[in-house]
């Protein structure tokens, strides 16, 4: 379940990440208001992905599904330019972030690990 967690917290992310452009520095009450409520959202699931997600692991993921989700979209949407190196990097970046699930646990730690 955390990773199901994870994965929707990064989405979200996007929204808010995005959601931050349009808010011209939350003087735009709408999009500010999203703003917000995404980012409740994104840590939210975040926080509840690290019951069984190491840290370090949930991490990456989260900001990696966020990163690169946004300059996806900022490149399919927004005209922010593409290029060959930014789908390059990006695609590595999504590889990584399979690797990383591909090679952890989702077992809850126990108090002897957590210490």
């Amino acid at each position: 379940m955390g990773w199901i967690y994870l994965i929707i917290a990064g989405m979200t992310e996007i929204i808010w990440a995005l959601g931050l452009k349009y808010s011209n520095g939350f003087t735009e009450t709408i999009p500010s208001a999203i703003t917000i409520v995404f980012i409740t959202i994104s840590f939210f699931l975040f926080s509840k992905s690290l019951a069984t997600i190491p840290i370090g692991t949930a991490y990456a993921v989260f900001t990696g599904i966020g990163a690169a989700g946004t300059a996806i979209i900022g490149m399919i949407f927004l005209n922010e330019g593409t290029s060959i190196g930014k789908v390059f990097f990006l695609t590595l970046m999504i590889l990584g972030i399979i690797g990383l699930k591909l090679v952890s646990s989702d077992e809850p730690k126990t108090e002897t690990e957590a210490s």
